[in-house]
């Protein structure tokens, strides 16, 4: 059995980014990760510009103490260009967003100022160069504006679309094969006997699967049979990038896939030193990557967010691929543990008189998936042995999907 930072390093260190490339059209890229850096082809904005309505003035015609009025020579919505230089004594009226005529250094809001007619009275007390948005502010041209290797958002899509982009450089997805194994397991839609559980791990991979973006290959639900179990992943390692599992990695009698695993690949390791999740496997199925999860769906998830969703991410060229840790209070309840194992209890972050802490959502056992459901975060406890009371700082890691 080995440490669970010692289990993750490992799958990490084994994996490879897939480097190779495609085009898409921008409004199909969300999730997809960036195949190379994105370098602005012009300024953002391209032009000096008005951050608000009001008036476009010469600073120089102002007076330090009293107001001055000046003469409304023109009109400028947005999308529109002034010809001419505005002169002395002049102010042109410009809605947000409109270009900034010659002549003018200073925008005065429209809510400070009193127009009568063509005519602008405009008070003491404006700043050279107010109100004005440099060509270049947001991003200046010949600027890298996105890093090879991000996940691409939707803020992110609307910014290439805002520098002229309509299609973009994107990694090629991984493909990614899943089965459940397990006598005891039936499909949603037969009548549950004794003993029987209903396939909620393969709903749960493939649609986490699905929301990470790699393509999905669905190898259904395998009994525990070896031949069975063979075909399957055999199936699985010649369509796909990896394979995943849920079931059959302990110790029992129909643990069988660790067994037909040692037959057909090779095993890196298959007990890690962690709650929930310590029967899993890892290893190599030809050309793909192996990785077993446990058969408890508490365990199977976690499995899969904690070690299997940074792998993946890593072969889909994501830069930064280990998820974050944080240090908030413990908000109720006392945690405690005695076992020698690192501790993952799901929780729930909450703000409490505007400070973020967290609070456990309920039993941790590996089959209770409703406390699962209800976390956004795990709640990380050390191997050693622990007891946290309220306002205590504990190490928390966000759920994401």
């Amino acid at each position: 059995m080995i440490a669970f930072e010692e289990a993750r390093a490992r799958v990490l260190q084994s994996v490879t980014p897939m480097l190779q490339s495609e085009m898409v059209p921008v409004h199909e890229a969300l999730g997809r990760v960036l195949g190379q850096g994105a370098v602005a082809e012009f300024a953002v904005p391209n032009h000096d510009n008005s951050a608000m309505d009001g008036y476009g003035i010469r600073h120089a015609d102002l007076h330090p103490q009293d107001a001055v009025t000046l003469h409304v020579c023109a009109d400028l919505p947005a999308g529109d260009r002034l010809s001419q230089a505005i002169g002395a004594g002049q102010a042109v009226r410009i809605m947000t967003g409109a270009p900034i005529p010659a002549g003018v250094d200073c925008v005065v809001m429209q809510e400070v100022v009193q127009r009568v007619g063509d005519q602008v009275t405009i008070p003491a007390g404006q700043a050279l160069g107010q109100n004005i948005r440099p060509a270049g502010e947001d991003i200046a041209k010949g600027a890298l504006y996105l890093n090879k290797g991000v996940r691409l958002t939707p803020a992110q899509l609307g910014l290439l679309t805002s520098m002229g982009q309509t299609s973009v450089a994107v990694f090629k997805r991984p493909r990614v094969a899943v089965l459940s194994t397990g006598n005891e397991v039936v499909r949603v839609g037969n009548p549950l006997r004794p003993g029987q559980v209903y396939d909620s791990n393969r709903t749960t991979l493939l649609t986490a699967l699905q929301a990470l973006g790699v393509e999905v290959v669905d190898l259904g639900l395998v009994r525990d049979d070896r031949a069975a179990i063979r075909e399957a992943l055999e199936r699985g390692a010649s369509q796909a990038d990896a394979v995943i599992s849920s079931g059959g990695v302990s110790v029992g009698d129909y643990d069988l896939v660790k067994a037909v695993l040692q037959e057909l690949g090779q095993i890196d390791f298959w007990k890690v030193n962690m709650k929930p999740g310590k029967p899993q496997a890892y290893g190599t199925l030809g050309q793909a990557r192996f990785f077993g999860l446990p058969g408890n769906p508490v365990s199977a998830l976690a499995v899969f967010l904690l070690v299997v969703r940074p792998a993946l991410l890593k072969m889909m060229g994501v830069a930064e691929y280990v998820p974050p840790l944080l240090r908030l209070p413990l908000l109720e309840g006392r945690l405690r543990k005695k076992n020698n194992r690192v501790d993952f209890q799901r929780g729930l972050i909450r703000y409490d008189a505007q400070q973020p802490g967290v609070v456990s959502t309920g039993g941790q056992g590996s089959g209770m998936l409703s406390s699962m459901a209800a976390a956004d975060c795990f709640i990380v406890l050390p191997a050693e042995a622990v007891d946290y009371a309220p306002g205590e700082l504990v190490t928390v890691q966000r759920i994401d999907y």
